[in-house]
């Protein structure tokens, strides 16, 4: 049962919700765009390109892998959350468009890769399922609101908050290089859980561990349109049409922009859904958005503007 928390300065579609009662509602609206900063966890961290998107051409870096604690489960046969909602893609999905220009990421125990964590998921219902998520903070990862609360499905029982989700930070196949952790705490809004909207198709989820303190998290910010349509989109996820539980890492420029979405040609597939749309600036790794549909000619994620913003940094906390 989604559970609604009064807000003082959040209304609307925005009123964030949760399965995990009481939940405060949190977040000031501010009078201008404004950014949390990034942290590269414990260890080692990789920079960043020069020119805004990740240096991972040739993939020829040594992987600083720690002790390996976990199997990671064989998920080959599963599909990406986002069939739950919307039911199955058409025979040609139309979210690599022209030649694949994504490249796999082997050295995923070094931050910003173990920042992006591969997620199996547990409908209502008993079904499994993947997804993607990324670190916003020592317990929080932002995802699409589709990959915790689920919609219109036509499954009796299915519908409403997942049951939940396996978080496996820096997954490389079997590999696991920081284990993984068990969340059945998950936030989302009004206009996603209440009405489906997809421009509210945003949500996060609560670990029990301080395991972003290990791999680092990034920034993410509320960015005007002009910075946006000035930056390099990068995008790395664990996309179902690859090996199972890779990662996998694609850029290129934002085609456009609008009050709830940015949209790009950067290439994706089920299984990316909850993904981080980032922006490098000063070397820092900034989310400006939520990866979350495909599309015939770009793809599309839900833009973090104030309201989200706020949500997330009250989720953060």
């Amino acid at each position: 049962m989604t559970t609604e928390q009064p807000a003082s300065n959040l209304i609307g579609p925005h009123t964030p919700v949760s399965n995990h009662p009481p939940e405060e509602a949190g977040g000031i609206l501010l009078a201008k765009s404004v950014s949390e900063p990034p942290s590269s966890g414990e260890d080692s961290a990789e920079a960043a390109g020069a020119d805004g998107t990740e240096d991972v051409e040739g993939h020829a870096k040594t992987e600083a892998a720690l002790a390996e604690l976990f199997v990671a489960p064989t998920s080959t046969e599963l599909r990406d959350i986002g069939e739950a909602t919307f039911g199955p893609p058409p025979p040609e999905p139309e979210t690599v468009h022209g030649p694949d220009d994504r490249v796999q990421i082997t050295n995923t125990a070094v931050y910003p890769w173990r920042a992006h964590a591969s997620l199996l998921i547990v409908a209502a219902d008993n079904s499994t399922w993947i997804a993607t998520a990324w670190f916003i903070g020592p317990h929080t990862l932002a995802t699409a609101g589709h990959v915790v609360f689920i919609k219109n499905s036509g499954v009796p029982g299915r519908d409403g908050w997942v049951k939940s989700v396996q978080v496996m930070p820096g997954r490389n196949g079997t590999s696991l290089p920081y284990g993984s952790v068990t969340s059945t705490s998950f936030r989302s809004v009004t206009g996603w859980t209440s009405s489906g909207d997809q421009n509210y198709d945003y949500g996060a989820i609560v670990i029990p561990t301080d395991l972003g303190n290990t791999v680092g998290w990034f920034g993410f910010g509320a960015f005007s349109d002009a910075d946006i349509l000035a930056s390099q989109g990068n995008i790395s996820g664990y996309p179902g049409d690859k090996p199972a539980g890779t990662q996998w890492y694609d850029h290129r420029n934002i085609a456009s922009v609008d009050s709830r979405k940015i949209y790009y040609d950067i290439d994706t597939a089920g299984g990316q859904s909850g993904s981080g749309v980032y922006r490098i600036a000063d070397g820092h790794r900034y989310g400006t958005a939520v990866h979350a549909y495909g599309g015939a000619t770009t793809n599309s994620g839900t833009r973090i503007v104030l309201p989200v913003f706020n949500n997330y940094l009250a989720w953060k906390a």
